[in-house]
């Protein structure tokens, strides 16, 4: 809901505050939309915290209590706790992501070169080249220019406009 109405605790912890208590939804002004929808799904209190690793904000842990007054000052200092232990694991997540995605990035690549290197009786480098070529003049990602060579055997290089 905060999403979609672009209000709510969470996107003030994420963007502007590190903690951001909401000690009664049914009297909070400041997000009126989000608020209204959350009473409704029964949600009365809230805590939201900001989660963040070496500068970069990734988001909040929401914490949503059944009644008012729900959330204290000690439940601030557990919430910080299990926000950083959230957010080094949150971030560690995107780089072994971020590290997969390289490593088949670089597999489809490997195997495009080979195909080339085979088809071609040319160099690593030179097939290298080739597709860094057909990339550039048909204005694609290296990665789709191999994957496409991959599955299809055919190189792109140069987009076509549609015919109507």
């Amino acid at each position: 809901m905060q999403s979609s109405s672009g209000q709510g605790p969470c996107l003030d912890a994420a963007y502007h505050d590190r903690i951001v208590r909401v000690p009664d939804l049914c009297t909070e002004s400041r997000w009126p939309a989000f608020c209204r929808g959350a009473v409704e799904l029964g949600a009365r209190s809230m805590l939201s915290i900001q989660l963040f690793v070496e500068g970069d904000r990734l988001g909040a842990l929401n914490l949503y209590g059944g009644r008012p007054d729900a959330f204290d000052l000690e439940s601030e200092q557990i919430g910080l706790l299990v926000a950083a232990h959230a957010a080094v694991a949150f971030a560690d997540s995107q780089k072994i992501s971020q590290l997969n995605e390289a490593l088949i990035t670089r597999q489809i690549i490997g195997q495009a070169e080979g195909i080339l290197m085979e088809r071609y009786k040319i160099t690593a480098q030179q097939a290298f080249l080739v597709l860094t070529k057909a990339s550039s003049s048909s204005n694609s990602k290296l990665r789709k220019v191999a994957q496409d060579l991959t599955s299809s055997g055919e190189i792109t290089t140069a987009k076509h406009p549609r015919r109507n």
